[in-house]
């Protein structure tokens, strides 16, 4: 029977998937031995040759349409595949090792390590999820990128990208997204996944400040005038009485069945947070990760590790408390049933820990009943702490140690400048010391001394 022969493109592996009853073949006019066979799944590529033995093999290249085979690659392959035989291979064996490192290259890529062993190691991890949903969300056109092939011209043009879209990401945004992938990928170094890390040293270009920002500079990391102390306790307690004259409108109209909130100290958690973020510096994540076993009220002090170092320093460390801290946690501990362990600030609706943004309206609530300003931050109270325990006069290694910074260099380039005092008085001691040697010479000549 004749073979039937025509070159084999894509137009033609069209037209011939639908016209060809199963089982007949075409052969290429150009590319002797490659061929394609009609089947029930489709058409099939193949090469057939003849090995050193004199004996006819056909070698299955794949399936037209399935797993990236095309007309292109299919030419391409079978001309490898004739090649490794002229000079006398085996072209299953080479294809078989070139599928292998297909695979291994597959496994390499960010996507497949972000959902495998990323995603196994991250689930071990207090915020992993978050993590992993942020690599995700950050760079879903590398997804399918060999790791190891990231270069910083990918970095750069990411970047760009990022800053020129419709709703540019803040660059504070942008880093933390970037800091996620690179731990990805150190990961995958560490494991010999990749032979090294593509992206090491290789960091985002920081934009330059406009005006507003160089003047906003510096102002993040204020602590509170005297008078907005004040209104801060004053706007807790409006806080406060808005909630009791709330649910005394509700109870009135129908829903006696709620808690009467005249007869508790704390409507809800939001008084007793904000006081003890005040009263102790504490970072958020802490209060909201504080447990009742972390707090001894009897000997005033609180044990827990700290969220934000727990990755290179998991033992706990101890937090003296004052009596203001030991009063608001004593009342809050008693309107709650005096619990011995569980969370200190559970969600009034799960029970569970609160969400990281659950006190932003809080927050934004009391603020704006105490008259403070619109960009006054929570953590502005953690910054508060520190600022005025350094303009006391406490010795920057104990606010280091009370604020749980991982090095007192951070406490220094954030607060060392709040003792202005302390170094105008320094100087003027030296500068009185300076004065000695001239005051000498003079009594020096005038006693006739050369």
């Amino acid at each position: 029977m004749t073979q039937k022969t025509e070159r084999l493109t894509t137009r033609a592996l069209d037209r011939l998937s639908k016209e060809l009853a199963e089982g007949a073949e075409v052969w290429d006019s150009e590319e002797s031995g490659y061929h394609i066979r009609a089947g029930k799944r489709g058409l099939s590529l193949r090469v057939s040759y003849y090995n050193l033995a004199g004996q006819r093999r056909v070698l299955t290249l794949g399936r037209y349409g399935a797993g990236g085979m095309t007309a292109a690659k299919g030419r391409k392959d079978a001309a490898e595949v004739l090649g490794i035989v002229a000079q006398g291979g085996d072209p299953r064996a080479a294809l078989e090792k070139a599928k292998h490192e297909e695979q291994r290259q597959q496994q390499q890529t960010l996507g497949a390590y972000l959902l495998g062993p990323y995603t196994a190691f991250q689930n071990r991890r207090k915020d992993g999820k978050g993590t992993l949903d942020r690599i995700a969300r950050g760079f879903p056109d590398w997804l399918d990128k060999p790791m190891g092939n990231l270069t910083s011209a990918d970095v750069e043009y990411w970047q760009a990208r990022q800053e020129a879209a419709d709703k540019p990401r803040a660059f504070a945004t942008l880093k933390r997204s970037y800091d996620a992938l690179s731990g990805l990928l150190a990961h995958a170094a560490e494991r010999k996944v990749i032979p090294v890390h593509p992206l090491k040293g290789v960091k985002l270009q920081k934009p330059a400040m406009n005006e507003n920002e160089l003047a906003e500079q510096g102002s993040e990391r204020r602590y509170l005038e005297a008078n907005e102390v004040e209104a801060l306790f004053t706007g807790l307690e409006a806080y406060q009485d808005e909630k009791r004259q709330q649910r005394r409108s509700s109870r009135e109209h129908g829903k006696a069945y709620l808690p009467d909130l005249d007869r508790v100290p704390y409507v809800d958690h939001v008084a007793p947070f904000i006081k003890l973020m005040y009263f102790t510096g504490f970072r958020p994540g802490d209060l909201f990760g504080l447990r009742w076993e972390h707090v001894n009220l009897t000997f005033g002090t609180i044990r827990k590790t700290i969220e934000k170092t727990a990755h290179h320093r998991p033992e706990p460390m101890t937090f003296p408390l004052s009596a203001a801290v030991v009063d608001v946690l004593n009342t809050w501990n008693q309107q709650q049933g005096t619990p011995k362990t569980g969370l200190v600030f559970p969600s009034p609706r799960t029970g569970k820990r609160l969400d990281r943004t659950a006190m932003q309206k809080p927050w934004a609530a009391v603020r704006k009943l105490a008259g403070l300003p619109g960009d006054m931050l929570l953590y502005s109270l953690r910054h508060n702490f520190a600022s005025q325990l350094v303009m006391a006069g406490i010795d920057l290694l104990t606010v280091s140690k009370l604020m749980a910074h991982s090095d007192i260099q951070t406490t220094i380039q954030f607060y060392a400048h709040l003792r202005p005092d302390h170094s105008r008085d320094a100087v003027e001691v030296f500068s009185r010391l300076g004065n000695r040697p001239a005051k000498t010479a003079k009594l020096q000549v005038a006693g006739g001394v050369s």
